[in-house]
């Protein structure tokens, strides 16, 4: 799982992702210079477990006033992008509503040092609740999104939703943050077994500073 709180613990962080491999490289990055208790939670695919698998861990004492950042792999949608570009979402999209981002700019600064020579691209990341190809994905660009996954608006809509936070200024931080595994003009079958998906697995490796100074910004008040 990952450093758990403890007494007199910092505000903790929780990195939720749905695959194994992603997982895998949250866990292999570098862990120095975390503020807090940090964990990296695999979901599993698609909406409905990303729901329970969030409200499940954010239900439980020590986790409940976590930060909450949505991470791995997703398919760009712009034309122009490639696999290894990196996606900061300043909302998230799903049928049930729209959540806005917190430290979008900063993370996208922190990015930039983390994970140099690579393009971040920011907007909207449109939820869905199966793998989107081809014309689908000229759709979802025509309103606006710049990337598509399946569990990264469930999760911050979930987040948000648990504890009495509220919206506002109270409200929980939460951030979804992915690496574009395939895009218009390099769609990919499976990933990690081409080269698009070996280097988008390398930049999600390098990614977890970023999201500590995301975190040290933006640290929740003990309830």
């Amino acid at each position: 799982m990952g450093r758990e709180p403890g007494p007199g613990a910092g505000p903790p962080l929780l990195i939720a992702c749905a695959l194994g491999i992603e997982q895998f490289a949250l866990r292999s990055g570098d862990r120095g210079g975390a503020p807090g208790p940090v964990t990296v939670l695999r979901t599993g695919m698609g909406p409905e477990r990303a729901h329970r698998a969030v409200s499940r861990m954010l239900a439980e004492e020590q986790w409940r006033d976590a930060a909450v950042i949505a991470s791995g792999f997703c398919a760009g949608l712009a034309p122009g992008m490639h696999p290894g570009d990196l996606i900061v979402a300043d909302e998230t999209r799903a049928p049930d509503g729209t959540t806005l981002c917190a430290g979008t700019e900063l993370l996208v600064k922190a990015l930039v040092k983390a994970v140099p020579g690579r393009a971040v691209h920011t907007g909207p990341l449109i939820g869905s609740d199966h793998v989107v190809r081809g014309p689908e994905r000229a759709a979802l660009r025509a309103g606006g999104a710049i990337a598509v996954d399946m569990e990264s608006a469930a999760t911050l809509r979930t987040a948000r939703a648990a504890g009495a936070f509220g919206e506002g200024p109270d409200a929980r931080p939460v951030a979804a943050v992915r690496v574009v595994v395939d895009a218009p003009e390099h769609e990919l079958v499976r990933i990690g077994t081409v080269r698009g998906g070996i280097s988008a697995f390398r930049v999600l490796r390098a990614v977890l500073p970023a999201f500590f100074e995301w975190h040290r910004s933006l640290l929740l008040p003990r309830r």
